[in-house]
């Protein structure tokens, strides 16, 4: 068996404007683009304007962000914190009923389902951590001209927090840009790509309910277990159109007042 070499992971200490929020288990690559988009995501920042500035001491594993705006630490501090799943565990201030405020997502765009299943290939061939140590998470950002932009991370939610705030640093705006990620879709997954308005958020693994659930009131399409050539579309949008079997993209509900679910699964699998 070839060998690989170990993840890496180091504790960071986010400081805003001179208030501690947590410490994070995190990569030490693009640290930058993580402060962005996790603050985005908890939402400290409305746009790349209102960080004046980002400084990593390395020697204290310490990230100092300075805000234009203004920054209210009590009401923030106020909120109840939740952890979120999964490695490299992180911490939220947002509930499932923050989230189901959010606006709902718009967007007209289509997708094959054979060019996610392209996308995903190409995602996973341009994960240069994970191909060197086979246990890192990834999130990749499609834009409509079919260029992608992946982010790496020893947890799955730092690592869509950093392709999103490579995306607000660019100032890219969502409609027609697609989500990938490595890592299970749960609630705080879900609720990232819908403060930013993703319309599609793709996995190689699986949803959970709540997500689904969220994604459909949210009006975003869930595809789970993009691999080879197989997939698990959960939301009906509209967005995703199967051009490989040639069926016909429909619900199929489940039993017992589930979320509604249809399958494309081939047999003829890479």
């Amino acid at each position: 068996m070839l060998k690989k070499g170990c993840p890496d992971e180091y504790p960071i200490n986010l400081v805003v404007n001179g208030f501690e929020i947590a410490v994070f288990q995190l990569t030490s690559q693009d640290l930058v683009d993580w402060a962005y988009g996790y603050l985005f995501s908890e939402g400290l920042i409305d746009r790349a304007e209102d960080i004046d500035a980002v400084n990593f001491q390395e020697g204290t594993g310490t990230l100092h962000v300075s805000l234009n705006n203004d920054f209210d630490p009590k009401h923030m501090f106020s909120k109840k914190k939740h952890y979120t799943a999964g490695c490299g565990r992180g911490v939220t201030f947002f509930s499932m009923t923050d989230v189901k405020s959010f606006q709902k997502v718009k967007s007209n765009e289509q997708y094959a389902l054979s060019y996610l299943l392209k996308k995903r290939s190409e995602f996973a061939q341009n994960s240069p951590l994970y191909l060197e140590t086979g246990g890192m998470h990834g999130a990749c950002i499609i834009h409509e001209d079919g260029e992608i932009v992946v982010r790496e991370d020893i947890g799955r939610h730092n690592a869509v927090d950093k392709v999103i705030g490579h995306a607000i640093r660019k100032r890219l705006q969502p409609e027609r840009l697609v989500l990938l990620t490595t890592g299970r879709v749960s609630y705080e997954m879900l609720s990232k790509a819908a403060k930013f308005g993703f319309p599609v958020i793709g996995s190689r693994t699986a949803a959970t309910k709540q997500a689904v659930q969220l994604a459909r009131f949210l009006q975003i399409e869930v595809v789970g277990y993009l691999r080879g050539k197989m997939a698990n579309v959960y939301t009906s949008t509209g967005r995703i159109y199967d051009d490989v079997t040639g069926s016909t993209v429909a619900e199929k509900p489940i039993e017992r007042g589930e979320v509604s679910l249809f399958s494309i699964n081939r047999t003829n699998r890479d």
